[in-house]
């Protein structure tokens, strides 16, 4: 988690080792303790008395709204806090909208954007329901998760069952022991599920939104097509810069209903044969290429901190001409010179890429 002040003066909050640690524009990295997270935060909230905190991970977003539901139960000299957190990632009225997927894609539904058919599953009978009405494939997902290990394409039944079974079933306590936030024990211990929802599947090419937001109004977005990703489920590793006016009319609306601000995500699917965006989820964080500068409406980070510190702010120059980004090492197999030998003959002399591992 980052905590930013006027005058470009910024901070973190992590586990001791991570590499958010080692980045160079920090002016000091407070310690997040597995074992009392919301402390943590508030001791480093303290401490430095942030404009603004930005989560970098779903992780964050869930104890940053956790430690605002605290301490607006607590001591009035605590309540800054709670303002903070308001003013850095928007009403608390969204956030269980932005955690539960199925509340979200109603809520999108309800403002006339196109989604996907979307329903919680409580158990494998009501599995095998919404397989008979939807058909095959159909894509499950756990709240609280972004790809990966919480979600999964399903084309048979006993498949779809499985799959079912492991995303609702606790986390393994070995996993919950190495995890960085040892507060995961917990549902181990208490055999906790998981919600998993499925969601109608969308023939097409993935398309992704990072957006800069302030009190509800956008302020800058950036607009990607998934070119290539190592996994069908996981994040991508080439993107491809695009204009969308349905994606931009949905951001726009999902941030002003929800009253956003800060830095939030948006994920689509771009139908096959009519080109139409269905917004499939949200991602109440900042994503990996939020940072980049592309121009005007397009740098985030510029826009964000004039909102933040009421200045006028000279645009950042543009990070590159090209339209085409790789993100490394999210296919850590490949190297950039890889791209022209991979059918990509112009990625060389038009392309750029990042280097997840400099930048972290």
């Amino acid at each position: 988690m980052v905590l930013a002040s006027a005058g470009f003066t910024v901070a973190a909050v992590c586990p001791p080792g991570h590499p958010l640690g080692k980045a160079r524009a920090l002016r000091e990295t407070h310690t997040y303790y597995p074992l009392t997270p919301l402390l943590s935060l508030a001791h480093a909230i303290s401490a430095t008395r942030p404009d603004i905190v930005v989560p970098t991970d779903d992780l964050a977003v869930q104890r940053l709204h956790q430690l605002y539901y605290w301490k607006r139960n607590g001591r009035r000299a605590k309540q800054w806090i709670c303002a903070l957190i308001e003013r850095s990632v928007g009403a608390p009225e969204s956030f269980p909208l932005v955690c539960a997927r199925i509340r979200f894609v109603d809520l999108a539904k309800e403002l006339g954007i196109r989604v996907p058919q979307t329903k919680v599953i409580a158990n494998t009978s009501n599995l095998e329901k919404w397989l008979v009405r939807m058909g095959y494939p159909t894509v499950l997902k756990v709240n609280r998760t972004a790809g990966g290990p919480g979600v999964r394409i399903v084309r048979t039944l006993n498949e779809a069952e499985l799959a079912f079974q492991k995303l609702q079933a606790p986390p393994p306590l070995v996993q919950a022991l190495g995890s960085r936030d040892r507060t995961l024990i917990w549902p181990s211990l208490l055999r906790r599920r998981s919600v998993v929802n499925a969601q109608a599947f969308v023939a097409g090419r993935k398309a992704t939104s990072a957006i800069a937001c302030w009190q509800g109004t956008v302020l800058a977005v950036l607009h990607f097509e998934v070119v290539s990703k190592p996994h069908s489920t996981g994040p991508a590793s080439e993107l491809h810069l695009i204009q969308n006016a349905e994606m931009s009319s949905a951001a726009k609306k999902m941030v002003s209903r929800l009253n956003l601000s800060g830095l939030y995500g948006f994920d689509f699917m771009l139908e096959t044969h009519s080109g139409n965006a269905y917004l499939i989820e949200i991602n109440s964080r900042t994503t990996e290429v939020a940072h980049l500068t592309l121009g005007p409406g397009r740098d985030l980070p510029t826009a964000l901190y004039a909102a933040v510190s009421g200045e006028a702010v000279q645009a950042a120059l543009k990070f590159t001409e090209s339209d085409r980004i790789a993100l490394f090492p999210q296919d850590r197999r490949k190297d950039p010179r890889e791209f022209h030998a991979e059918g990509h003959p112009d990625f060389q002399r038009n392309g750029s890429w990042i280097d997840l591992k400099k930048c972290e």
